[in-house]
């Protein structure tokens, strides 16, 4: 007896983002991931329509995954200027540890080929920059941030900061420690929202 849905569905996703990381989104195939995985190449798809619909469930569930690494950050009661940097250390070790993010997020299958995954992006995207928004209200409200900032657009530069940092990884093929650049990051950042 095959193992339940769900459990399949997930060993799937891990192959491809694995894959992914590995080789890049281009040189992912259903063969390639069922051979990963240890199944026929038809299971693939009796568990997903098509490859997109992997890659889709791959960002839902490393943006899951994000969440509940992060999440606490966003609300927990020690002030904003103390969370942020713990955020952006959590963030990017829970991506150091989930290479086929940067390369699913940077591939030319997401920028110009695929309506789903671009739509499964920025519905994680558009919950991240509420979220940080949010946080930098927080820290407008207990004095940490600069009061004169616009939140939603403070957030989305925030966002594009760690976002570029994770692409020069990425390019560079994960030849350094992506945690320890939390701090230098958060000095850059800090330099920009702080009083």
């Amino acid at each position: 007896m095959g193992k339940p849905h769900e459990t399949r569905k997930a060993e799937i996703i891990a192959a491809a983002t694995q894959l992914a990381a590995d080789n890049g989104l281009r040189h992912v195939s259903a063969q390639a991931i069922a051979d990963r995985v240890g199944i026929a190449q038809p299971t693939v798809f009796r568990h997903f329509k098509n490859r997109d619909a992997i890659f889709a469930g791959a960002i839902e569930t490393i943006g899951s995954g994000l969440f509940a690494a992060i999440g606490g950050h966003f609300t927990a009661s020690d002030p904003a200027d103390v969370r942020l940097p713990q955020l952006i250390h959590a963030q990017l070790d829970f991506i150091g540890r989930n290479k086929g993010l940067p390369r699913l997020l940077f591939s030319d299958r997401l920028h110009n080929d695929s309506t789903i995954l671009k739509l499964a992006i920025q519905k994680v995207m558009a919950a991240y920059y509420g979220r940080m928004a949010g946080l930098i209200r927080d820290g407008q409200k207990d004095g940490s941030f600069r009061s004169d900032l616009d939140p939603d657009e403070t957030a989305r530069f925030v966002a594009a900061t760690i976002q570029g940092l994770i692409m020069r990884w990425s390019i560079f093929d994960f030849d350094f420690h992506l945690q320890k650049e939390a701090k230098p990051l958060w000095h850059f950042i800090q330099a920009a929202i702080r009083y």
